[in-house]
């Protein structure tokens, strides 16, 4: 994927769609203003790990992009999360790392067989 529109959407997507799915599992899915509370730190450690790893370049890439963008996306999210006093919990460390690795780079490993898949064909 050359989309880099749609690679940072797509990245958007997975940060937005993990806060939907913790969001709910609390009963807390009502408060747009708690969603963006929530949301910005994740996005804002996503975006750090777009530059800092140039995802622009090739940002289907699971190496550098993809793991530069998860690990920025889950340890500045959580930074900010301290800082800005909403605090974390190890089971919620554990379960951001888990699903933001998941889909952060489950979409670059499905892009990566396709692409295979369409030169060998």
């Amino acid at each position: 994927m050359r989309n880099v529109a749609g690679a940072a959407v797509l990245d958007a997507v997975c940060v937005l769609v993990f806060v939907a799915i913790g969001r709910a599992s609390h009963d807390e899915a009502g408060s747009v203003t708690g969603f963006l509370n929530t949301a910005w730190p994740f996005l804002t450690g996503a975006l750090l790990g777009w530059l800092a790893t140039r995802a622009w370049r090739d940002p289907a890439r699971l190496v550098p992009s993809g793991v530069g963008i998860w690990v920025a996306a889950v340890a500045i999210g959580m930074l900010l999360r301290v800082v800005s006093g909403q605090g974390i919990a190890v089971a919620f460390v554990i379960v951001a790392t888990l699903f933001l690795g998941l889909v952060l780079l489950g979409w670059r490993a499905v892009a990566a067989l396709v692409r295979r898949r369409a030169r060998t064909a």
